[in-house]
């Protein structure tokens, strides 16, 4: 690996940890959920998330960002239905409870749910974009070049995730009571709408 290439990709690196540990939806969400459900209830959140977002990756950088160019309204219907998908879960968010408190329809996001979840996660379609942007060029080597950045979210941007997972599990002793736990909830909730606001102050310009 030559010298250029070896910077290019711990400028990566560099670049998926930063952005992968920073608060964000996902984050705000793994949080609430290592505090709501414990570790081991919320791994396929976990797994969901960084699963999701490579493919996320792979996708935008083999073009799916040139059929919003084709057709820009469906980024303004992606943009409508991802907020309106987003307040829910803030309201689940602020609504949960302990799942041995909350009865059974209390659960963390499915595997599934999570991965899902990225296509209407504004800080996703930034990053993924911004990689694709910045970490790659036209040539022979281009599906390598995305699935290589693919692969480092996924090494290096999983660690970052559960260590919000952590986090949330080992509040759980701090906000054992009730109280603590809802102001905790309705906080990650608030924090959640707040992570809408880049893509709602597009409708609110005068």
């Amino acid at each position: 690996m030559g010298t250029g290439l070896g910077l290019e990709y711990l400028s990566l690196i560099l670049f998926t940890v930063a952005t992968c540990i920073t608060p964000g939806p996902n984050n705000t969400m793994i949080l609430a959920s290592g505090v709501n459900y414990g570790v081991r209830s919320s791994v396929p959140h976990l797994v969901g998330i960084n699963i999701g977002f490579p493919l996320m990756v792979i996708a935008v950088g083999l073009g799916i960002g040139s059929v919003f160019q084709t057709w820009p309204v469906l980024h303004d219907v992606l943009r409508i239905v991802g907020s309106a998908y987003l307040l829910w879960l803030a309201w689940r968010i602020a609504t949960a409870g302990r799942s041995k408190d909350a009865g059974a329809s209390a659960r963390p996001l499915t595997f599934t749910e999570a991965a899902l979840f990225q296509l209407v996660n504004p800080k996703a379609w930034i990053m993924a974009v911004g990689a694709v942007s910045v970490y790659s060029v036209a040539s022979d080597t281009y599906a390598m070049q995305i699935l290589a950045i693919a692969l480092i979210f996924f090494l290096f941007g999983t660690p970052c995730t559960a260590v919000w997972l952590l986090g949330g599990s080992a509040l759980r002793r701090v906000l054992a009571d009730p109280r603590w736990l809802r102001a905790f909830n309705v906080a990650m909730a608030a924090f959640l709408v707040l992570s809408l606001w880049p893509v709602l102050s597009i409708y609110l310009r005068p």
